[in-house]
Protein backbone atom coordinates (compact mmCIF):
# COMPACT_ATOMS: atom_id res chain seq x y z
CA UNK A 1 0.00 0.00 0.00
CA UNK A 2 1.38 3.88 -1.11
CA UNK A 3 0.08 6.77 -0.89
CA UNK A 4 0.32 9.85 1.99
CA UNK A 5 -2.12 7.44 4.84
CA UNK A 6 0.88 4.84 4.94
CA UNK A 7 3.91 7.40 5.46
CA UNK A 8 6.22 8.06 8.30
CA UNK A 9 3.87 11.07 9.51
CA UNK A 10 0.76 8.27 10.34
CA UNK A 11 2.93 5.50 10.82
CA UNK A 12 2.88 4.02 14.62
CA UNK A 13 6.96 3.73 15.60
CA UNK A 14 8.16 1.31 18.08
CA UNK A 15 8.11 2.43 21.36
CA UNK A 16 11.15 4.28 22.42
CA UNK A 17 10.17 4.56 26.56
CA UNK A 18 7.89 2.94 28.63
CA UNK A 19 5.05 5.26 30.54
CA UNK A 20 2.93 7.89 28.88
CA UNK A 21 4.32 9.62 25.71
CA UNK A 22 2.62 11.54 23.10
CA UNK A 23 1.96 9.81 20.03
CA UNK A 24 0.92 12.66 18.13
CA UNK A 25 -1.18 15.80 18.87
CA UNK A 26 -4.71 14.41 19.50
CA UNK A 27 -3.69 10.81 21.18
CA UNK A 28 -1.16 9.53 23.62
CA UNK A 29 0.15 6.44 23.89
CA UNK A 30 1.12 4.76 27.27
CA UNK A 31 3.54 1.50 27.08
CA UNK A 32 1.75 -0.21 30.04
CA UNK A 33 4.11 -2.32 32.18
CA UNK A 34 1.42 -3.26 35.77
CA UNK A 35 -1.52 -1.04 35.82
CA UNK A 36 -2.27 2.81 35.23
CA UNK A 37 -5.93 4.88 35.05
CA UNK A 38 -7.36 6.22 31.91
CA UNK A 39 -10.78 8.11 31.46
CA UNK A 40 -13.86 5.28 30.72
CA UNK A 41 -14.38 4.88 27.00
CA UNK A 42 -10.53 6.61 26.07
CA UNK A 43 -8.67 3.76 24.32
CA UNK A 44 -8.77 3.92 20.88
CA UNK A 45 -6.55 0.70 20.44
CA UNK A 46 -4.20 -1.32 21.91
CA UNK A 47 -1.96 -4.50 22.05
CA UNK A 48 -0.43 -7.10 23.55
CA UNK A 49 -1.92 -8.42 26.76
CA UNK A 50 -4.22 -5.51 28.56
CA UNK A 51 -7.43 -5.78 30.48
CA UNK A 52 -9.87 -3.04 31.37
CA UNK A 53 -11.77 -2.47 34.03
CA UNK A 54 -13.81 0.23 35.67
CA UNK A 55 -12.83 2.24 38.60
CA UNK A 56 -15.56 3.27 41.22
CA UNK A 57 -15.52 6.56 42.59
CA UNK A 58 -16.43 5.87 46.25
CA UNK A 59 -20.23 6.89 47.30
CA UNK A 60 -19.16 10.47 48.08
CA UNK A 61 -17.68 11.12 44.43
CA UNK A 62 -20.48 9.24 42.76
CA UNK A 63 -23.01 11.98 45.29
CA UNK A 64 -20.82 14.85 43.92
CA UNK A 65 -21.76 13.38 40.32
CA UNK A 66 -25.03 12.64 40.31
CA UNK A 67 -25.60 16.81 42.08
CA UNK A 68 -23.49 18.73 39.72
CA UNK A 69 -23.23 16.24 36.71
CA UNK A 70 -19.30 16.22 36.54
CA UNK A 71 -17.01 13.89 37.91
CA UNK A 72 -13.77 11.53 36.91
CA UNK A 73 -14.90 8.08 35.63
CA UNK A 74 -12.26 6.03 35.40
CA UNK A 75 -10.95 2.43 34.65
CA UNK A 76 -7.71 0.34 35.37
CA UNK A 77 -5.44 -0.94 32.68
CA UNK A 78 -3.96 -3.65 33.94
CA UNK A 79 -1.17 -6.15 31.97
CA UNK A 80 1.68 -5.43 29.61
CA UNK A 81 1.24 -3.75 26.19
CA UNK A 82 0.54 -0.64 25.20
CA UNK A 83 -2.41 1.35 24.31
CA UNK A 84 -3.42 4.49 23.01
CA UNK A 85 -6.13 7.25 24.13
CA UNK A 86 -7.65 9.99 23.08
CA UNK A 87 -11.05 12.22 23.24
CA UNK A 88 -12.66 13.63 20.71
CA UNK A 89 -9.81 14.79 18.69
CA UNK A 90 -8.89 17.55 21.58
CA UNK A 91 -5.18 18.34 21.68
CA UNK A 92 -3.49 16.30 24.24
CA UNK A 93 -0.55 17.35 26.89
CA UNK A 94 1.18 15.72 29.48
CA UNK A 95 2.20 17.33 33.16
CA UNK A 96 4.72 15.91 35.40
CA UNK A 97 3.93 15.65 39.20
CA UNK A 98 6.53 15.64 41.26
CA UNK A 99 6.07 14.33 45.40
CA UNK A 100 5.02 17.56 46.96
CA UNK A 101 3.21 19.38 43.94
CA UNK A 102 -0.49 19.18 44.02
CA UNK A 103 -2.18 19.96 41.11
CA UNK A 104 -6.14 20.81 40.18
CA UNK A 105 -7.88 20.42 37.02
CA UNK A 106 -11.31 19.78 35.63
CA UNK A 107 -12.84 16.08 35.58
CA UNK A 108 -13.45 17.13 31.94
CA UNK A 109 -10.02 17.47 31.01
CA UNK A 110 -8.33 14.24 32.55
CA UNK A 111 -7.35 11.45 29.76
CA UNK A 112 -4.83 8.93 31.29
CA UNK A 113 -2.34 8.87 34.49
CA UNK A 114 0.60 6.90 36.52
CA UNK A 115 -1.07 4.78 39.33
CA UNK A 116 1.37 6.63 41.66
CA UNK A 117 -0.70 9.82 41.56
CA UNK A 118 -3.26 10.12 43.49
CA UNK A 119 -6.47 12.28 43.54
CA UNK A 120 -9.47 13.57 45.67
CA UNK A 121 -12.56 15.14 43.73
CA UNK A 122 -12.89 18.87 45.61
CA UNK A 123 -15.34 21.91 45.62
CA UNK A 124 -13.82 25.06 44.74
CA UNK A 125 -13.48 26.85 47.33
CA UNK A 126 -15.66 30.31 47.45
CA UNK A 127 -18.33 28.44 45.09
CA UNK A 128 -20.03 25.20 46.15
CA UNK A 129 -23.25 24.93 44.54
CA UNK A 130 -25.05 27.71 44.14
CA UNK A 131 -21.59 28.79 42.06
CA UNK A 132 -22.09 26.35 39.54
CA UNK A 133 -21.65 22.87 41.84
CA UNK A 134 -16.94 23.77 40.73
CA UNK A 135 -15.80 20.15 41.48
CA UNK A 136 -12.26 19.48 39.91
CA UNK A 137 -9.77 16.62 40.58
CA UNK A 138 -6.62 17.14 43.01
CA UNK A 139 -3.53 15.39 41.93
CA UNK A 140 -0.89 14.27 44.36
CA UNK A 141 2.09 12.11 44.58
CA UNK A 142 4.67 11.82 41.69
CA UNK A 143 4.26 10.48 38.04
CA UNK A 144 2.94 11.76 34.83
CA UNK A 145 -1.01 13.34 33.79
CA UNK A 146 -2.05 13.18 30.64
CA UNK A 147 -4.54 15.98 29.88
CA UNK A 148 -6.98 16.76 26.50
CA UNK A 149 -8.40 20.45 25.82
CA UNK A 150 -10.77 21.90 22.75
CA UNK A 151 -7.58 23.83 21.11
CA UNK A 152 -4.35 24.89 22.50
CA UNK A 153 -4.79 26.23 26.38
CA UNK A 154 -3.14 29.58 27.87
CA UNK A 155 -0.72 28.98 30.42
CA UNK A 156 -1.05 32.10 33.09
CA UNK A 157 1.21 33.54 35.55
CA UNK A 158 -0.84 34.21 38.63
CA UNK A 159 1.07 36.95 41.22
CA UNK A 160 0.18 38.76 44.56
CA UNK A 161 -0.08 41.25 42.76
CA UNK A 162 -1.67 40.59 39.30
CA UNK A 163 -4.56 37.59 39.88
CA UNK A 164 -6.40 36.39 37.01
CA UNK A 165 -9.98 36.33 36.40
CA UNK A 166 -10.97 33.13 35.02
CA UNK A 167 -14.72 32.01 32.71
CA UNK A 168 -15.61 28.87 34.88
CA UNK A 169 -16.22 27.57 31.95
CA UNK A 170 -12.68 27.88 30.69
CA UNK A 171 -11.08 27.00 33.36
CA UNK A 172 -8.49 23.40 32.64
CA UNK A 173 -6.61 23.56 36.04
CA UNK A 174 -4.30 24.99 38.51
CA UNK A 175 -0.98 24.78 40.36
CA UNK A 176 -0.37 24.52 44.28
CA UNK A 177 -0.55 27.88 46.07
CA UNK A 178 -3.48 29.57 44.26
CA UNK A 179 -6.43 30.42 46.20
CA UNK A 180 -10.05 30.60 44.52
CA UNK A 181 -13.02 32.99 45.24
CA UNK A 182 -15.98 33.80 43.09
CA UNK A 183 -16.21 37.54 41.57
CA UNK A 184 -19.53 39.08 40.24
CA UNK A 185 -18.48 41.17 36.96
CA UNK A 186 -22.11 42.77 36.39
CA UNK A 187 -24.21 45.05 38.07
CA UNK A 188 -28.25 44.19 38.87
CA UNK A 189 -29.17 46.27 36.30
CA UNK A 190 -26.87 45.08 33.69
CA UNK A 191 -28.44 41.44 34.59
CA UNK A 192 -31.59 42.35 33.91
CA UNK A 193 -30.97 44.02 30.65
CA UNK A 194 -29.97 40.79 29.46
CA UNK A 195 -26.20 41.11 30.90
CA UNK A 196 -23.13 40.13 28.59
CA UNK A 197 -22.87 36.34 29.31
CA UNK A 198 -19.54 36.79 31.63
CA UNK A 199 -21.69 37.30 34.84
CA UNK A 200 -19.18 35.22 37.05
CA UNK A 201 -15.57 34.34 36.90
CA UNK A 202 -13.49 32.79 39.61
CA UNK A 203 -10.59 34.14 40.79
CA UNK A 204 -7.15 32.99 41.15
CA UNK A 205 -4.59 34.65 43.61
CA UNK A 206 -1.26 33.62 45.14
CA UNK A 207 1.59 32.63 42.88
CA UNK A 208 1.11 29.88 40.39
CA UNK A 209 -0.06 29.23 37.07
CA UNK A 210 -3.65 28.18 35.44
CA UNK A 211 -4.55 26.47 32.88
CA UNK A 212 -7.83 28.26 30.41
CA UNK A 213 -8.97 26.53 27.19
CA UNK A 214 -9.48 28.92 24.23
CA UNK A 215 -13.28 28.38 24.73
CA UNK A 216 -16.55 27.65 26.84
CA UNK A 217 -18.69 24.77 27.45
CA UNK A 218 -21.45 24.82 25.64
CA UNK A 219 -24.92 23.25 27.19
CA UNK A 220 -24.74 19.98 25.35
CA UNK A 221 -21.17 19.65 25.72
CA UNK A 222 -21.13 20.26 29.91
CA UNK A 223 -23.42 17.21 29.75
CA UNK A 224 -21.91 14.94 27.99
CA UNK A 225 -18.80 15.70 30.10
Amino acid sequence: MKGDLFSSRHMVQPASAPGMTVENAKCIRYVVNGEMHARQGAMIAYRGGLQFERKGQGVGGMLKRAVTGEGLPLMAVRGQGEAWFAHEAQNCFIVQVDSGDEFTVNGRNVLCFDSTLSYRIATVKGAGITGGGLFNSVFTGHGLLGLVCEGDPLVLPVSPQYPVHVDTDAIVGWTAGLSTSLHRSQSLGSMLRGGSGEAVQLVLQGEGYVIVRPSEATPTKAQQH
